[in-house]
């Protein structure tokens, strides 16, 4: 996708405190959802593609073999997070950053590249003081 470069919103004179991205992924095929492995490594690789730095990476597996998985990285700049529903078919990606140089747009466009939903809901605030 392109996204237009972020700018803070027109007549704000505080700081960018940062960007919030942040979107709902539907009709997702189970057997991504139920991969583990797969959705660590593409937060992992979501890192690296939004220039972000590495500071921990964990997942979680709830409800067992029917329930969902979870992925945080979370870097210098700030998060990045994905929530799964298997039964749902449904994700939700949330991608915070701070970093000036940092795309949380690349990011998700890159997780929605992995994740391959039937459609997708992209949002974003702007957290400038």
């Amino acid at each position: 996708m392109n996204h237009t470069k972020y700018k803070s919103a027109p007549g704000r004179r505080g700081k960018i405190i940062g960007l919030h991205v942040f979107g709902n992924l539907y009709g997702i095929d189970q057997s991504v959802l139920a991969d583990r492995r797969l959705l660590s490594r593409a937060v992992l690789e979501a890192v690296r593609i939004a220039k972000m730095r590495l500071v921990e990476h964990r997942s979680w597996s709830f409800g067992g073999g029917k329930g969902g998985i979870s992925v945080m990285a979370l870097v210098s700049e700030s998060h990045i997070m994905l929530h799964t529903w298997r039964e749902y078919g449904y994700a939700t990606v949330d991608i915070y950053t701070c970093g000036a140089q940092s795309d949380p747009y690349a990011a998700f466009d890159y997780l929605v590249s992995v994740l391959r939903p039937k459609r997708h809901k992209l949002f974003h605030a702007d957290r400038s003081s």
